[in-house]
This record gives C-alpha cells, sequence and structure tokens, in this order.
C-alpha cells in the first residue's frame, strides 16, 4: 500500500498544484507516516475540529502553516515518488488512532484502532499469511442479481476459488444505478466512500451522479472479469433447497419466457431493497392524460420537461433531488409533500473534483486512504449519540436529548438561512418530529428551489388522478402536464415477489409474516442452509455509512465461515434458532431507545408492527467486530461424509 513500485527522475507535473488544492489535515496525517515525525499532529499544526459533513479543507489553519505542511508535502511526495520509503510503513494502533483523533480534532475510541488498520491496508495480527483451505470438489454459488451486492459477492467467492454464476433480470448490471436515471440522481455518500475499498476510481466529483456510479461499476465487473459469469435476462421465481442433495435448486425465466433449473451449493441474494418502486393505488390512476413516471422509472431518453406545469409527489431523498434539477426549466413545479423532512448543508453539492486532486488520488494511495477514513468518520458513528432517547429529555416531541436538540437548533438556522426572504414557508419545511428521525438527507438546494417564484409548496397528500391533474386531500385539483412519482420504494417485504422454499418446505415469506423480516447479522435465517442475504433485514446504517462497506462486511463474515466449513468438511450450515432469535432481541431492545421507535417518528423503514425492519441500531463498529469472525458453534452443520452415507443409504 505505502511502497512505491515506479521510479521516476522527475516530479510528477500536477503534483504542485494537487498540494496547493489538497485537504490539510490529510496531508498532515500523510506526513507523520512519510517523515516519521510526531509535530505534524501537534501544536501549531492541529487542525479544528472537524464539523457536520464539511472536509474541513484547510483545517482552520492560518495561511502561513498551511503552507508550510503543503511545502513538506510536496518535498516528501516528491522523495517517494523516486522510491524513498515511508519513515513508518506500520505505526502502531495508538499513534493510528492519534493521527486520526488529531486530524478530526475529537478523541478516537480505542475500539476503532483494527478498524482503522484495516481501512489503511496495513498487516493485521493473524490475517497475514494464513493460508486459505481449498474448496470442495464439486461446490458451487449462485449469486442472484447483479447491482453493488452481486458483484461484492462475485469478487470475494472469486478470490476464496468458489466457482458461481450471476444471474440478473435486468439487460445490463448496476442494480438501482442502471435503473435510476431521473434529473439529478446522485448518491448522498461522498464518491471515494461509495465505492469498494478494493476499486478506487477516479470520480469526477466529490458526489457521483448515477451515470458515473453505474460507469465505476461496469469499470468494477470488467476489472474482476466477471461479465463472463453473468447471465442476464433471467429472473428467478422460485429457490427450493433440496436437503437430499444438500444443494439449491433455482427455477429462472428467461427473457423469451421460457424457464430453467440452476443448482448450487449455496444462494447470495444480492436483490437488494429499492428495486420495487411504490406508487399508491389511486382512483384515476391511468387516466392522466401526458407523462406519468416513477423517478426509478424515468425514461433513459428524457422527458420535455420544458415549459411545462410539473406536479412532483414527494419530498424525500429523490423529490430532493428532482426539484433543483428541473426547476429553472418548467414553467411551474408544484410539490406535493406529507410531512417536511430535514436536510443538512452540503458543501461540495455539485463540485468538481480538480485534475490534480483525482490525480493525487489515483497515484498516492496514502493520501486516498487517509482522505477516505476521515471522511468514514463524519458518515459513521460520529452522530450515533444523537438517536439515543434521553427518559430525561422533555421538548415537545421536537428533540429526544441535548445532542439532537443542538442538531435541531444548527439545522433550523441553517433552513432559515437558505429560505431568505421566503420566511412565510419556514412552518410549511421546519419538521415537528427530531432529527434523524427520518433519513436525514441532503441539501442540494432543496429550500431555495421552494423559494422560487414559479415553485409551489403543498403539504398534503394525492387522493385522485384526472387526466388534468392530481387532487389532494383538501378537494384541490393541482393541472399538471407532468406527473413525476418521487413516492420512493417497497423496501419492507424483502426478496419479493421470488418464493423461497427452506428445509421441509417452509416458505420464507411466510416465516417473515409478510412484512416482517428478520435475519441473524441481517445474513442467514434458521431453516434455509447456505443461503446469505445481502443488503438482508436490518443492514442499513441509519446515522450515516455507507452501504458498500455493510456489504464489504457482510461478505467478510460470509468468507470466514466458508473458510471454516472447508476447512472442516461440512457442506451445509444452518443457523441455529436460538442464535437468530438472541440476535434479533437484541435488535428489537436497541431500536426501543433509539429514535426510530420515538412516538412521533415514522418512515419506510418501520413495518405494519412498528417494528423496524431496515435499520440497523448498533454503532458501525459494532458491526464491524460482529463480522470479523464466523463462529461455526452458532450453526447446526453437515459434513460432507455424513451427505455421502445418507447418499448410499
Amino acid at each position: 500500500m505505502i511502497d512505491n513500485s515506479r521510479m521516476k527522475d522527475e516530479e510528477p507535473a500536477w503534483l504542485r498544484a494537487a498540494m496547493d488544492a489538497a485537504n490539510v489535515p490529510t496531508l498532515a496525517c500523510m506526513l507523520v507516516m512519510l517523515t516519521g515525525e510526531r509535530r505534524w499532529i501537534e501544536g501549531q499544526y492541529l487542525p479544528t475540529r472537524t464539523r457536520g459533513m464539511d472536509d474541513n479543507d484547510d483545517g482552520g489553519l492560518p495561511p502561513l502553516v498551511q503552507a508550510e505542511i503543503r511545502d513538506r508535502a510536496y518535498e516528501e511526495l516528491k522523495a517517494w515518488f523516486n522510491g524513498k520509503k515511508p519513515a513508518l510503513s506500520n505505526p502502531s494502533d495508538e499513534l493510528l488512532r492519534e493521527i486520526m483523533g488529531a486530524s478530526l480534532g475529537e478523541s478516537v475510541p480505542e475500539a476503532y484502532a483494527p478498524m482503522i488498520r484495516h481501512e489503511l491496508h496495513l498487516p493485521e495480527d493473524g490475517v497475514e499469511g494464513k493460508p486459505r483451505p481449498q474448496v470442495p470438489e464439486g461446490f458451487s454459488a449462485l449469486i442472484i442479481g447483479a447491482g453493488i451486492s452481486g458483484l461484492c459477492a462475485a469478487i470475494e467467492l472469486e478470490k476464496a476459488g468458489v466457482p458461481f454464476v450471476i444471474v440478473e433480470r435486468r439487460e445490463n448490471l448496476g442494480g438501482v444505478w442502471f435503473e435510476n436515471r431521473y434529473p439529478g440522481a446522485a448518491c448522498d455518500v461522498p464518491s471515494h466512500l461509495y465505492s469498494f475499498s478494493f476499486a478506487p476510481f477516479k470520480w469526477s466529483q466529490y458526489f457521483a451522479g448515477s451515470r458515473e456510479i453505474h460507469r465505476y461499476l461496469e469499470e468494477v465487473a470488467d476489472q474482476h472479469g466477471l461479465r463472463r459469469h453473468i447471465r442476464f435476462g433471467l429472473e428467478v421465481l422460485e429457490a427450493r433447497y433440496d436437503e437430499g442433495n444438500l444443494e439449491w435448486e433455482a427455477q429462472v425465466r428467461k427473457a423469451d419466457g421460457s424457464t430453467e433449473v440452476l443448482r448450487a451449493s449455496m444462494v447470495i441474494s444480492g436483490v437488494g431493497a429499492f428495486n420495487k418502486p411504490l406508487l399508491p393505488d389511486l382512483p384515476g390512476m391511468g387516466t392522466f392524460r401526458g407523462p406519468s413516471v416513477h423517478t426509478a422509472r424515468y425514461p433513459d431518453s428524457g422527458i420535455d420537461l420544458a415549459g411545462k406545469r410539473v406536479v412532483l409527489i414527494g419530498n424525500g431523498a429523490s423529490a430532493m433531488q428532482v426539484a433543483p434539477a428541473i426547476a429553472d426549466q418548467v414553467a411551474s413545479l408544484t410539490v406535493i409533500q406529507r410531512t417536511p423532512q430535514w436536510a443538512a448543508p452540503f458543501p461540495k453539492f455539485k463540485q468538481a473534483i480538480p485534475e490534480a486532486i483525482r490525480q493525487l488520488l489515483a497515484e498516492v494511495p496514502l493520501y486516498r486512504l487517509w482522505y477516505r477514513l476521515r471522511l468514514s468518520w463524519a458518515f459513521n458513528d460520529k452522530l450515533y449519540d444523537a438517536l439515543q432517547k434521553d427518559p430525561e429529555w422533555e421538548n415537545g416531541g421536537r428533540s429526544i436529548n441535548a445532542i439532537n436538540e443542538a442538531h435541531r437548533k444548527g439545522l433550523t438556522a441553517y433552513i432559515e438561512s437558505e429560505l431568505g426572504e421566503a420566511r412565510h414557508l419556514l412552518d410549511r419545511v421546519l419538521p415537528p418530529y427530531p432529527p434523524f428521525g427520518k433519513r436525514m438527507l441532503l441539501d442540494n438546494g432543496w429550500f431555495r428551489t421552494l423559494a422560487r417564484e414559479n415553485v409551489e409548496l403543498v403539504t398534503g397528500s394525492v387522493i385522485e388522478v384526472r387526466p388534468e391533474g392530481v387532487v389532494t386531500n383538501d378537494g384541490k385539483c393541482h393541472e399538471a402536464d407532468v406527473l413525476i412519482w418521487a413516492t420512493g420504494f417497497d423496501v419492507i417485504h424483502l426478496l419479493v415477489p421470488m418464493k423461497v422454499k427452506g428445509i421441509g418446505g417452509r416458505d420464507l415469506q411466510e416465516d417473515w409474516e409478510g412484512d416482517n423480516a428478520r435475519a441473524y447479522l441481517g445474513t442467514v435465517v434458521p431453516g434455509y442452509p447456505n443461503l446469505f442475504c445481502l443488503y438482508g433485514p436490518n443492514t442499513q446504517f441509519g446515522h450515516g455509512g455507507s452501504l458498500i462497506s455493510v456489504l464489504e462486511r457482510q461478505m467478510h463474515y460470509v468468507r470466514s465461515l466458508l473458510d471454516q466449513m472447508f476447512a472442516e468438511g461440512i457442506r451445509s450450515v444452518d443457523v441455529r434458532e436460538d442464535v437468530y432469535e438472541a440476535y434479533n432481541r437484541r435488535v428489537d431492545e436497541q431500536h426501543a431507545r433509539m429514535i426510530w421507535t420515538y412516538g412521533n417518528v415514522s418512515g419506510y423503514y418501520r413495518n405494519s408492527r412498528g417494528r423496524v425492519i431496515v435499520n440497523n441500531p448498533f454503532r458501525i463498529i459494532d458491526v464491524w467486530k460482529m463480522t470479523e469472525a464466523a463462529d461455526l458453534s452458532d450453526y447446526h452443520h453437515v459434513s460432507h461424509a455424513a451427505n455421502a452415507q445418507v447418499q448410499a443409504g
């Protein structure tokens, strides 16, 4: 990771420009390792505390101090490009925490040291040099879906030597990033976090748009030779466990309507959650005379919106991206919201990454990894304490603890500033519930858009569709030329419409009671041996984090389990019922103390019983530890020998 394998006689032409634009706290982290000098994280070089989601690019340091850091980093990197080794190639855990903490302006607990080491690609105790057991003859995997989850699974299985096939119902890979093409479609996680830890990319923007993310996923697939494993245009109708042969049998439907049966030793579901658009069942839904489209089904060719009257139904993440992207094209935009949403400042919205910085991130792994690591802190456990209910706290339902109240005040002030002279909108855009009660959105011009003269905000719900527009619950008809439905997804009914049959013919949807999905570590369910769900129930971090990091941890756990299975001659594993129940009790008990079960808060993450299905209630570091190594004693298992005896009998 740290050593430079290329020798250069001249400094890179871009390096000086990169140093002038680089993130100063990240340069300081890098300098400690390059020089071996602690002074870069002490005294006058200590940056101010990083606030919110800002990168704190100048560290809050005086210009002369910034210049000293940039100049020294320039000299050290010139030497590094010419073969000089870093003075500290493998710092101690204590020093890593100190570097990280100093760069952020806060203390980093000891528990995070192994995670920091892992993210920096530094040697980990007991990991390097361990031989991997051989994959048993005939053992294979079926991966369902070629989105982010499926690609992650495929890459890890390839490393493990497990033969696999990926089936994908669409004609291309990429999942939601292939499907979502609406105006303004982008990710609200920084590009350098929303990417695999093992596959960096030369991102053009700090927060990438959907088309660039799709290009990234295509590049990852091509770099790892995954297309040869993918069968496009195949949809899994049913996966059934064959107890006699200890393998899965999947019935798939081809594009021409014919069916085929595939068999595999294990199945990994990579079908995702945000892939079933929710459209309300309303009177007159098919009668509207103009284009009417859900954001997830927005045509690739686009819709002519110039001079049109557009009604946008919804105000969640997709709507907040659509409205600013189209407001200056349309004659009028009517936004219909049911409840207001919290949205945080988005300092680097639509900001291009300077070419010199793109080069720096691409060619200097030490800078890229420290930059990514610092970003992760703002988007990970830093916000966790703001989500915990304080039973002694009283604030009329507007916040749940003192930290949460501080966020409410800060966000309120921000919203007021964004509205400018449109103060009359404040009561309609200010949420009555605590911050983070619903998914925290990032403001890419939403409030300024609502303040425009050609934009109208309506609070209510659509109860009817007519040829000329939509009717809200106040009886008013809002005429339109185009309807855009930003009404979200069904993320509660996981794996639907695919049928999954386990031991004894048990049905997974029946076991999950339709909308009450549960899994151990969000990954495995008793009665369904060798079935692994990526992005399963309770795996989404509501307080931050990157989906890709979650998937990597799930596959890290699956790899650990497979290694032990192969070493012990085990053919199949089935998680014990008591382990599964105990874990889910912990999930529910922790949620009971958190904001997502607060009285006046509701959202897509809760089922019809009020149980939280989507969000994970633990700190990211806790999940990191839980998934570090599988424990075979958590499972019932059948060996190859036992299976052979059964078949012979």
